[in-house]
């Protein structure tokens, strides 16, 4: 008869509690070990990065923007008065002269206004004719006249010199003599005033009528002429010798357009200059005078500064850029250019390609190339002046260091990463 072990159940529950304490230990130093662990470094291939060395010597600060070519000689050519797009006879980019008729228009009020004119200036024509004729007639009138008064006072005088002998032999009597004399003197009066009426009818009646004749005339004159001159504006010309460049809002056929319209501007080809827009930022430094240089995609044309918007418009500057040399083939008005304008140039300095994102006189966080190009270490970098592809190094880099220029912002959360 086997007799039971009482202590066997005792042991079997021992190993059991000694291996899951076993376990527990395990699986806590296991843990613990893991929460030590450094997170692994992530990885970046450098083929995608732009990285750059740091440099010693003269730096060439510069400021670049966009822009076009635009002609120094820009002549607008406005709707002289209102109406209605008949024809385009002349498209942007046609070499015009000053008679070159560009389009026409057409108004039928003014076709009306002008008739009317027309008829006014006639009919104030006739009336200085009438005028005209009616006072010469009247000076006939008073000519006449006054030949007859002289004819009047000749025989008035021939019978005072008849009668004064008669009187000296006693013939007449004194009162007859004296009526004779009294005849003369009466002729003498009426013909020194009709000299004196002609000389006032020539001298002022006469044209002063004639005056009053002669404004009609010359307000009905004006008129017409000032409509003759709307009439003529309705076929409009260039005005001058040029380009004929587009306009900003496109004129059509048929369009009414109002007087004062822009319909056309003549550019001269050959006196360009450039009109860029720089950054708000850079066009700080930019003065009038410096030295600037134009890129037409097809040559480069040397320049200088010569005006500098006074006013900020969405975030950039206005510069224009007087061109000093010859002009590219195929430089033409509205073409889109390149410009650099060279601010200064500064001696024996720190530099270093700038960064994605980074601006003068700021403090950076970049990543710097170490452990012979395995790793990327974040550092901080106080930097200067800048340029357009430069920037000066104050401090927190050395000569001969290499850093990333590109867009870093998808690792700000690390510290280092890995190059491969």
């Amino acid at each position: 008869m086997d007799i039971p072990r009482k202590n066997q159940k005792r042991k079997r529950w021992l190993r059991r509690g000694l291996l899951i304490v076993t376990v527990l230990i395990l699986l806590g130093a296991t843990t613990f070990g893991l929460s030590r662990l450094e997170p692994a470094v992530p990885s970046v291939d450098q083929r995608t990065l732009w990285i750059d060395t740091v440099k010693r010597g003269p730096m060439l600060r510069e400021v670049r923007g966009v822009g076009t070519l635009m002609s120094e000689d820009v002549l607008v050519v406005p709707a002289q008065v209102a109406g209605r797009v008949r024809a385009i006879l002349v498209e942007p980019g046609t070499m015009v002269d000053a008679n070159t008729v560009i389009l026409e228009l057409t108004n039928p009020q003014l076709q009306l206004q002008w008739l009317d004119a027309q008829s006014k200036l006639n009919s104030a024509e006739a009336q200085l004719s009438a005028e005209e004729a009616g006072l010469e007639d009247k000076m006939l009138e008073i000519k006449a006249n006054q030949a007859k008064m002289e004819a009047d006072l000749r025989m008035a005088q021939l019978t005072a010199e008849v009668d004064q002998k008669q009187y000296d032999d006693d013939l007449i009597s004194e009162l007859a003599y004296k009526l004779s004399q009294a005849r003369v003197e009466t002729q003498e009066d009426m013909l020194e005033i009709s000299k004196q009426r002609w000389t006032m009818f020539r001298e002022k009646t006469y044209p002063a009528q004639l005056a009053g004749a002669q404004a009609t005339l010359n307000q009905a004159q004006s008129q017409f002429n000032l409509t003759k001159s709307q009439i003529d504006s309705l076929f409009v010309k260039a005005g001058t010798e040029g380009v004929l460049a587009s306009v900003k809002e496109n004129i059509e056929l048929g369009q009414s357009v109002a007087a004062g319209t822009i319909l056309a501007r003549i550019t001269n080809p050959k006196r360009l200059k450039a009109r860029l827009k720089i950054p708000e930022v850079q066009a700080r430094d930019v003065r009038i005078g410096l030295k600037a240089e134009i890129d037409t995609y097809n040559g480069k044309i040397p320049g200088k500064v010569s005006r500098i918007d006074p006013t900020v418009m969405e975030g950039n500057v206005t510069v224009d850029i007087a061109l000093n040399g010859d002009l590219p083939d195929g430089a033409r008005p509205d073409l889109s250019v390149v410009g650099t304008v060279e601010i200064e140039r500064l001696d024996d300095i720190l530099y270093v390609g700038r960064p994605v994102f980074a601006s003068s006189e700021s403090a950076v966080e970049l990543f710097k190339v170490v452990e012979q190009g395995k790793y990327a270490q974040r550092i901080r970098a106080q930097l200067g002046r800048s340029s357009v592809s430069t920037i000066e190094v104050i401090e927190g880099l050395l000569e001969g260091e290499e850093i990333i220029l590109s867009d870093m912002s998808q690792w700000d959360e690390q510290e280092r990463l890995r190059l491969k």
